[in-house]
């Protein structure tokens, strides 16, 4: 089941409001606030864990405490031949954070991190020599100016 597919209900929605409110929060004690069964609670995280809904608890960590405090974004042209080849060589890049097959001309588009603006360059240059991509652009962030977020796409429609 992919996160796209995969439909929210009104107690799903109350689960992950609250534990954006208190990630660390314990099963037990996040199923008496919300007035549910522990094994309810326990399930439905399972659920939306199999189901891709949910990120892995290692996106909590930010880039910057393990010491890649530098973001950016590189566009990737490639040999469409090359897809599979290109997006395999990526997730063996550890700066690469998300990958994204936008509509435009652009064909991929890459979050990555880096230690500092030389060490942005080396992963640039990786990306560059990745099997079918035949040119890039990256963008440097300066700075985030609204965090990653979903507490407000909790809330009914």
């Amino acid at each position: 089941m992919t996160p796209e597919r995969y439909q929210l209900d009104t107690t799903d929605r109350r689960i992950l409001a609250a534990m954006d409110q208190d990630p660390r929060i314990p099963i037990m004690m996040l199923a008496q606030r919300l007035g549910l069964a522990r094994g309810t609670v326990q399930s439905r995280l399972e659920k939306l864990a199999a189901s891709g809904a949910m990120r892995p608890n290692s996106s909590r960590v930010t880039p910057a405490a393990l010491g890649r405090g530098v973001s950016a974004s590189v566009s990737a042209e490639l040999d469409q031949s090359k897809l599979d080849d290109a997006i395999a060589a990526l997730r063996d890049i550890p700066e690469v954070l998300e990958c994204f097959a936008p509509a435009g001309d652009t064909d991929l588009l890459i979050r990555v991190v880096a230690s500092d603006p030389d060490d942005l360059y080396r992963v640039s240059e990786v990306i560059r020599f990745c099997p079918g991509i035949t040119r890039t652009s990256t963008s440097m962030f300066l700075r985030e100016v609204i965090p990653y977020r979903t507490t407000g796409l909790l809330e009914e429609p």
